[in-house]
């Protein structure tokens, strides 16, 4: 049976949020005129992913992730600030990148042209996401995007993927592929939810996770080759 579903997480799979979040902050450490913007920076990015993780892994909560994230920062550099506030002044920067990977547009109108039906799922804060596929030349191809900030449900967690399931007319776990670039949110949801995945790893790192991806492609062309391996949507 070939694939009819496919669901896409966005950031670091379609969106290039390295590039969104580089002019965000540039812009949001600017406006607060610190001394060295690059510095504050070089620590907020591995900081802010690990926090991301740690949500993941359900060690702390979105709300922690959000309004801690830049008071950590400026802490750091012995500076104390409202971290909400920078919360929402970021945010604001952050939606308005739109920001694509090359080859992301063509892959989308290339699988609209063949019927598939294409999915967004991701983590994230929704007017976040939203503003940014807004601005995207990728937002229309999408029939609908769930967003873990619209529920409170967010991947790996089965439920996540049940939302899906049971918000989409028609859909059939046999007939979707997951298709994103984190192991412990993209490839282990599927694998929570009885969902083939497929693991996008470009740089072709290697697994040091129990999640197991039912496919491994390190392009869009990969992408498309597996699908017409796997025949056509009748």
């Amino acid at each position: 049976m070939s694939y009819k579903f496919l669901l896409f997480d966005l950031d670091h799979t379609l969106l290039d949020f390295d590039a969104a979040e580089d002019v965000a902050l540039t812009e949001l450490l600017q406006e607060a005129r610190v001394a060295d913007v690059q510095a504050y920076k070089d620590y907020y990015v591995p900081m802010n992913k690990a926090l991301w993780e740690a949500l993941s892994l359900k060690k702390i909560s979105k709300k922690e992730v959000v309004e801690t994230r830049f008071s950590r920062l400026f802490a750091h550099f012995g500076q104390e600030v409202d971290g909400k506030a920078f919360a929402q002044r970021y945010q604001t920067f952050l939606s308005q990148q739109g920001q694509v990977f090359d080859g992301a547009r063509e892959l989308l109108e290339n699988l609209d042209e063949e019927g598939y039906r294409v999915l967004g799922a991701t983590n994230g804060i929704q007017s976040i996401q939203e503003g940014r596929l807004a601005v995207s030349e990728i937002g229309g191809f999408f029939e609908r995007v769930f967003i873990s900030g619209a529920t409170g449900l967010q991947k790996p967690d089965k439920a996540f993927f049940d939302w899906i399931a049971s918000d989409t007319l028609g859909f059939d776990n046999s007939r979707a592929l997951m298709v994103g670039d984190s192991l412990l949110a993209d490839i282990q949801g599927g694998n929570n939810a009885g969902i083939d995945t497929a693991w996008y790893n470009p740089k072709e790192i290697s697994n040091d996770s129990s999640a197991i991806p039912t496919y491994i492609i390190k392009d869009y062309q990969e992408l498309k080759n597996l699908l017409a391996h796997n025949g056509n949507l009748n």
